[in-house]
């Protein structure tokens, strides 16, 4: 079912539905805010409570919702663990508040460790999320955290920014000369609308089941407002992605990168490079894919596509050679592996050397 249509109710409701099911934790970060000391978490928890955990982190601007084409399917076999980081969906939004990768990572762990009960799992990431996902990871391998962190997997995101292509949007809002007068003429119907357009494959309208839900998270809470707040993570990926990217490529953490390949904000190049340059002699066993027909939100594009590549993450499953995981069109496609699994040239040759 890569794309399928809803009725007018269906879209509507989604984003209801999504708050329903889910809850709220207060949250007082060790990291200092400006002007908050405590900040209410939205989270939910969908699958068996003694299934393996699975922890889906969103990017900006958007929330958990993102996930709402993947999280049932993945929760046939899992605990899936869903939130809205501060600043986003339904969490709270202060206004002209610091809101930093390294806090949220500390929150994911409190998330884990404290509200679901689980001392070990994975963690499935995008956008935003792969940068906040990266700080955890490091977290985790460097001791600071007593989660064990037992896979990564990373999707479309600017995880490396000279190779990224930053929207006019994206830098007008960042930048605190000119996010002002942008802020005050957009509303949370254009910005969904706007994301519609340039990062979904086909291009959506408001009234597509994955947009119209987003409008409602954005206006939750003025989520508008908090816009020139939120992006200024990019700010902080810069000085730190390296970092993250070379704590991760020492770990042993099963880690796989699965990118939609119609993404012109964060193109393949910069999964290529990330790939080549961090993971492909990193220790474990490491996983390269792409989705054929999605765009960045490839977990709306292509959800059942996204699940596939998940599921064959968490169950160390990989095919034998690269090419399309299955007969079906649109199918992922497996590029290639990492560390002890990879071939030596003598290998790869010995059909023909027989």
């Amino acid at each position: 079912m890569d794309h399928e249509q809803a009725t007018p109710t269906e879209t509507g409701d989604r984003a209801q539905a999504w708050l329903d099911a889910g809850s709220f934790f207060d949250w007082v970060p060790s990291e200092p805010m400006r002007h908050t000391d405590s900040l209410r978490i939205f989270h939910a928890e969908l699958g068996e409570v003694d299934a393996p955990v699975v922890l889906l982190v969103h990017g900006f601007p958007t929330s958990s919702i993102d996930w709402y084409d993947v999280a049932g399917p993945l929760s046939a076999e899992h605990r899936v663990c869903v939130l809205d980081l501060p600043g986003f969906g339904f969490s709270d939004k202060p206004k002209d508040e610091s809101y930093t990768v390294s806090r949220d990572a500390e929150l994911l762990e409190h998330y884990l460790l404290e509200v679901v009960g689980a001392t070990r799992g994975a963690v499935v990431a995008h956008d935003r999320g792969d940068s906040v996902a990266l700080a955890f990871a490091a977290r985790c391998a460097s001791g600071q955290s007593s989660f064990e962190l037992t896979n990564l997997v990373i999707s479309n995101a600017n995880i490396f920014l000279p190779l990224s292509s930053l929207t006019d949007f994206q830098r007008l809002v960042l930048d605190p000369a000119t996010a002002p007068a942008v802020l005050e003429a957009l509303t949370p119907e254009l910005l969904a609308t706007g994301m519609g357009l340039l990062t979904f494959t086909p291009s959506r309208t408001l009234d597509d089941p994955a947009i119209a839900p987003l409008a409602a998270t954005f206006a939750a809470n003025d989520g508008v407002a908090v816009v020139h707040d939120t992006i200024q993570y990019l700010v902080e990926r810069a000085e730190h992605e390296v970092e993250w990217l070379e704590s991760l490529a020492a770990s042993d953490v099963p880690t796989t990168i699965v990118w939609g390949i119609y993404d012109t904000v964060s193109p393949p190049r910069v999964a290529n490079h990330v790939w080549q340059t961090y993971l492909t002699d990193k220790p474990g066993d490491n996983r390269f894919w792409f989705l054929p027909r999605a765009n960045h939100y490839l977990q709306h594009d292509q959800p059942d596509a996204f699940v596939d590549v998940v599921r064959n993450a968490l169950t160390g499953a990989a095919p034998a050679a690269p090419g399309p995981l299955s007969d079906r069109p649109g199918a992922p496609l497996f590029v290639d592996r990492s560390g002890s699994s990879r071939r030596t040239a003598t290998e790869a040759l010995a059909p023909n050397l027989a």
